[in-house]
């Protein structure tokens, strides 16, 4: 695996399909946002607002301008504390601001639309690896054309994260275990669910440690071992300091997600609303719970069985388990998966086995639909929808 990966990275072929991986991203994100201008200057609306000031994008912008001692009147909310949002986003688009003065909405989508572009290629990478470059041509596409996908250009961090964790898992994967490490404290200072990269790149570690044991490769235990302390301290660190911050205690950054409505009960409250509806005679929640928890565990089946790695399978599986499980924000559960792309993987293969011509209709549809449920959800549900 580690020599297969090594000589991906070196292979001049591989490069120029990167590229392409690249821009056929680029051309499915910008369909989506040629539609999305269209219906905002067709309804009197400005599209760098609608990317760029809505939602949880007010936020962050607000966190890149104030940090988090902003005065109670700059926030978007004053009842609620800026400490749910973590700080690499924020991070980022000062810096972008200071070094491109346009302006905090302007930085905040260059960093967005660079880091949706270095999860594209890290998707081909990891696609290819696995499958072959057909496959990871078609799992960059595919992300980019999910029905959520309008986030990845919007000034949210789901990109910026996506990006972390893939080239977190690819650095795993190939054994590279400082690289994979920082990439785990960057995932974990830009989502709450980048624990599950620090989770991912642990297990992998351990699992490389026992290998080189058996093995009798022992000097090389000990950049293993150092990731695996070191992956999980972008996460850990920062809910400390949150908690700590917030006048809380260590544990006090749960307390300020409760606060947002937002808590881990291992689903208990999504089966007891979905258990409500039935009784009242509208199972559509239901329903729609049972198809999601089925269509995922599909696809981590057919994920395993086509051969995804352990570390792959581990992320995917635990980032689906934390976002499942949580009480709150049930609307934007479908936001907070598009980082699980090992699920696109079956998708994406089945995809590449197509031929060309039939492969590039279903993509160029895929992209249409995207655009589509994108205006939908910000012009019939609003940022409600996100």
């Amino acid at each position: 695996m580690d020599g297969s990966v090594k000589g991906a990275v070196r292979g001049r072929g591989v490069a120029a399909t990167a590229t392409t991986a690249a821009l056929a991203y680029a051309g499915t994100r910008l369909i989506g946002l040629v539609a999305l201008a269209g219906w905002a200057l067709a309804t009197g609306r400005a599209p760098l607002h609608q990317l760029a000031a809505v939602g949880d994008a007010r936020w962050y912008r607000t966190l890149a301008e104030h940090g988090y001692a902003a005065a109670p009147e700059t926030l978007p909310n004053p009842d609620l504390s800026p400490l749910a949002f973590f700080p690499l986003y924020p991070w980022l688009i000062r810096l972008a601001d200071a070094v491109l003065p346009a302006g905090p909405a302007p930085a905040a989508l260059l960093v967005s639309w660079t880091a949706a572009l270095a999860a594209a290629v890290g998707l081909f990478r990891i696609g290819a690896l696995l499958h072959g470059p057909r496959a990871g041509l078609a799992l960059a596409v595919l992300w980019g054309a999910l029905p959520h996908a309008v986030v990845e250009s919007m000034a949210y961090t789901e990109s910026l994260f996506t990006a972390c964790a893939v080239w977190a898992l690819y650095a795993a994967m190939a054994g590279r275990w400082p690289a994979a490490s920082v990439l785990a404290v960057a995932a974990g200072l830009a989502r709450p669910t980048g624990v599950a990269v620090a989770l991912a790149v642990c297990a992998g570690a351990a699992h490389a440690v026992v290998r080189s044991s058996r093995a009798g490769e022992l000097p090389s235990r000990a950049p293993v071992l150092a990731a695996a302390l070191v992956a999980p301290l972008g996460w850990c660190g920062y809910v400390l300091w949150a908690g700590l911050h917030a006048g809380a205690g260590p544990t006090g950054y749960f307390a300020v997600q409760r606060a947002w409505g937002s808590r881990y009960d291992f689903g208990a409250h999504t089966l007891r609303r979905a258990a409500a509806a039935v009784a009242a005679g509208q199972p559509a929640l239901a329903v729609a719970a049972l198809l999601t928890v089925a269509v995922l565990a599909a696809l981590l089946v057919a994920g395993s069985r086509q051969g995804q790695p352990p570390v792959l399978l581990l992320y995917t599986g635990a980032l689906a388990v934390i976002v499942l499980g949580g009480d709150g924000f049930l609307h934007s559960r479908p936001r907070f998966l598009l980082p699980a792309f090992g699920l696109l993987l079956p998708l994406a293969l089945v995809v590449a086995r197509l031929r060309t011509r039939t492969a590039a209709t279903v993509l160029s549809v895929a992209a249409v639909l995207s655009a589509l449920c994108g205006c939908y959800l910000l012009a019939h549900l609003g940022t409600a929808a996100l």
